[in-house]
């Protein structure tokens, strides 16, 4: 029977040393761009496989990290932003021959399930999605010592994690800045849940771009679903009819906005302006396609898994910010 191929053989093949090899399997860090790619083909002309768990009983680690969603489980079908994080650090995990496992806490049952789990070790790992200030989770896996990046700065616990977020103040400007220089002045928001760090940011930026002309009845807030955006729309028209664009933190609240305009029979843009946050799929298939942020989810999804293994390797805790890009289209 033909002999099974090491990594020594990888490394003969690739002509690097084999603790090249293995920093190529293990990652790719401080590996250079040349050496990575000779080390990839001779995996694929040897066809090496690693030995995952050989190699777990030897470092002491599970070669895995948990994708952990504190929302209600319909939240991750209901929001294609979830999906597009998930995928995106599927497939950087894949790069690793590491495997993401997929955690949901939106009950104190299940954040009790999952914080036993990650705490017995059967992950390395913590990238968590979504964070609420008075979520106790984070505080645990903090306490329990277990590597964590958050996705947006988790309110509360600045500067005890690493994060990697947009600028929420400073995308939330772009957009009214923009419905501004478009001639509208009595621009409503419908902002995400407050103790979010989308929900609080994006607020302080729409309420500072609109300086003097800020009103606060002219705010409602949602929980980031259609349903939540349609019925803040609604009482936003209760209160006033003199609106001139809505600015929504999230594209499903603008969705849920446009319907109940419809209802109203108001016409978008023609009457009302409308625009979004996320440009997660659902803004360029919206009727008509809605203007919105665009978030750079493969990146996030990216830096997350980077900056999560250096944090397992021992790296202080940093945090990253990305640019976001303004996306216009037939909304506003």
């Amino acid at each position: 029977m033909r002999r099974k191929p090491t990594i020594r053989d990888v490394a003969a093949e690739a002509g690097v040393s084999r603790g090249t090899v293995s920093r190529v399997i293990n990652g790719g860090r401080w590996v250079s761009p040349e050496a990575q790619t000779a080390v990839e083909e001779a995996i694929r002309r040897t066809g090496y496989t690693t030995n995952h768990h050989a190699r777990s009983l030897a470092t002491g680690r599970a070669n895995s990290l948990a994708f952990l969603l504190t929302e209600p489980q319909h939240l991750l079908f209901a929001d294609p932003t979830f999906a597009l994080l998930l995928r995106g650090a599927a497939e950087a995990l894949s790069h690793r021959s590491m495997t993401l496992v997929l955690l949901v806490a939106g009950t104190p049952t299940e954040r009790a399930n999952v914080a036993h789990f990650v705490s017995a070790g059967h992950v390395d790992g913590v990238l968590l999605i979504s964070s609420h200030e008075s979520d106790p989770l984070l505080v645990d896996l903090l306490a329990s010592g277990i590597p964590t990046v958050c996705c947006g700065i988790p309110l509360g616990h600045e500067d005890e994690v690493s994060t990697v977020s947009v600028d929420e103040i400073e995308s939330a400007r772009m957009m009214t800045r923009y419905l501004r220089n478009h001639g509208h002045r009595r621009i409503a928001m419908i902002a995400g849940p407050h103790d979010t760090p989308g929900g609080r940011f994006r607020l302080v930026g729409f309420r500072d771009e609109m300086g003097e002309d800020f009103v606060a009845d002219l705010v409602e807030e949602g929980d980031y679903s259609q349903e939540s955006g349609a019925a803040a729309m609604a009482r936003l028209l209760e209160r006033t009819t003199d609106i001139d664009a809505v600015f929504a933190a999230s594209d499903l609240m603008a969705a849920g906005a446009i319907a109940t305009l419809r209802k109203a029979g108001l016409r978008v843009p023609e009457d009302i302006a409308v625009s979004g946050f996320d440009d997660s799929g659902l803004a360029a298939n919206q009727e008509p396609p809605l203007t919105t942020i665009r978030q750079p989810w493969d990146r996030i999804s990216e830096e997350m898994v980077d900056l999560l293994l250096d944090v397992i390797a021992g790296a202080p805790q940093r945090s990253v910010t990305l640019p976001t890009t303004l996306i216009v289209r037939e909304t506003a």
